[in-house]
């Protein structure tokens, strides 16, 4: 590729969203259409993941955030629980090495405590084998709920004025945003829900504010490079006014 295709290219690509999260629904589905059990589409799911961890990359997209476990899916069958945990850690001790030799950082995010020992101490040594990268972020959400994220934040901002640490009049937007999971990243840009269904089940409520939201059909071990192109292509043609008119976001983007 020459200089003028890689100049072009990155003009076909200008609005990139640096934050994209992802709701990976459909696996139950897509398991029960192909005449197999729940537990096949959770497997055959990680395929999916590897196939937007790579397009996450190759489009420069700073920081990926993937809806592995909610707090409401303890209440799904008991083995099904039991697989999904066993799926987790065989991506925190296989899937993680992978990720660090491409440079990418890895978090997990959500109320750990739930967890197991074992599983706690794996997602610590896996965050701490890829601390140091400087590439994606990739940002599993797991046990986690939007309305618990924001509840937290709330506690700990609560404890400060308990203590006197500060008062009430320092609580605003900004220091319950400090407080929040994703805080260390950038603002979240675009929101993708695979399988159909349109609605966010309690994801990154604080942080989807303004996101671009993208609801796809495809079940998620379907969703591939193509189909996370797709998104993003429908991200580029979208115009984001953040409460401003049309026209003063034209003009700010011109300028």
């Amino acid at each position: 590729m020459g200089n003028s295709d890689v100049v072009a290219e990155q003009a076909e690509h200008k609005n990139i969203p640096q934050h994209v999260a992802i709701i990976m629904d459909g696996n139950g589905r897509w398991a029960q259409l192909q005449g197999k059990g729940r537990v096949a589409g959770h497997k055959a799911g990680v395929d999916s993941v590897r196939a937007a961890v790579a397009s996450a990359r190759k489009l420069n997209v700073k920081a990926l955030t993937l809806f592995a476990f909610s707090s409401e899916n303890w209440k799904r069958p008991e083995t099904e629980v039991s697989v999904l945990m066993d799926l987790f850690m065989f991506v925190l001790t296989k899937e993680v090495k992978r990720l660090h030799k491409n440079n990418i950082r890895f978090q997990v995010v959500g109320d750990l405590s739930r967890f197991s020992e074992k599983l706690q101490k794996n997602i610590a040594k896996s965050e701490q084998l890829t601390a140091e990268n400087t590439g994606l972020v990739l940002s599993v959400a797991a046990n986690y709920g939007g309305r618990w994220d924001i509840a937290q934040a709330a506690k700990k901002l609560a404890t400060e004025v308990s203590q006197g640490t500060m008062t009430l009049d320092d609580i605003t937007e900004d220091s319950l945003h400090q407080e929040t999971c994703l805080v260390n990243l950038p603002e979240l840009d675009l929101l993708i829900r695979t399988g159909g269904d349109y609605r966010i089940s309690n994801f990154l409520l604080w942080q989807a504010a303004y996101a671009e939201l993208y609801f796809t059909d495809t079940l998620w071990p379907d969703f591939d490079e193509t189909q996370f192109q797709k998104a993003i292509d429908s991200f580029e043609q979208r115009e984001r006014r953040f409460g401003k008119t049309g026209e003063q976001a034209r003009n700010e983007t011109i300028s």
